[in-house]
């Protein structure tokens, strides 16, 4: 598979200490996230979050719901090794499963764990073929109770490359002001092509925001929409009905 890249620790520490740390309107995403959640109406008991990497969505979940429990999952053993180490202190509301998304047969992994009140995932689902995205869609469908979010903190397709590049001096300016915020002495040039030139970047395989929440209502889910987006980063999902 194209992602194999992220079984690779010296990338993983990269990432995570660069561009993750960087990725424009981090916090509002995640703020979205938490109130789209909190809009149930009801307690989130349990929820899964698929391609948890370094545990980042897991754990304002669990902040943000104190009785909840958590199922990660990642098929990267040097991300889930952090997520491992930046939950440690929520002790048994946390579960671990090494699973690669890229197959059905994940969902057998987290069966018995089933079903959530919720599923969340951040910038993880567009390294899968777009059929495969598709077929997400429907097991993560299944895998909810009624009434069940799902919430996918995305980076989606641009609709030109005029907007690609609009999307990309976003992104190069946010990790810039990061990089000086922890006093680096790297040059917006340097960290522009970085950017550019970055070894995951042939994982990447975006779809059109609309094409993905078609696929959602496809599957059954209700009230889907974009909660918020920034040229290629969108926080979009939808809702199991009731019935």
């Amino acid at each position: 598979m194209r992602d194999e890249v992220w079984k690779d620790e010296v990338l993983v520490r990269t990432f995570l200490a660069g561009v993750r740390g960087g990725i424009p309107f981090a916090a509002e995403q995640i703020d979205i996230l938490l109130r789209v959640l909190e809009a149930a109406g009801r307690p989130v008991r349990s929820f899964a979050d698929l391609g948890c990497g370094s545990g980042v969505l897991a754990r304002a979940v669990l902040a943000k719901f104190p009785r909840t429990s958590a199922t990660l999952v990642d098929f990267s053993a040097p991300m889930l090794q952090r997520a491992r180490a930046g939950l440690r202190g929520y002790g048994s509301r946390v579960h671990f499963v090494t699973a690669d998304l890229g197959s059905a047969n994940w969902v057998g992994t987290v069966a018995g764990r089933a079903p959530f009140e919720a599923v969340v995932s951040g910038f993880a689902i567009h390294h899968l073929t777009n059929r495969r995205k598709r077929g997400l869609y429907g097991e993560i469908f299944q895998l909810l109770k009624p009434g069940g979010l799902f919430v996918n903190t995305e980076h989606v397709a641009s609709s030109t490359p005029w907007v690609e590049d609009l999307c990309n001096r976003l992104v190069v300016d946010s990790l810039y002001r990061f990089h000086r915020s922890r006093g680096s002495p790297k040059s917006r040039a340097r960290i522009e092509a970085e950017f550019v030139h970055r070894p995951d970047k042939a994982a990447n395989i975006l779809a059109p925001l609309e094409q993905q929440c078609r696929w959602l209502r496809e599957w059954g889910f209700e009230d889907v929409d974009c909660y918020f987006k920034a040229f290629e980063i969108a926080v979009f999902g939808g809702r199991r009905g009731k019935g």
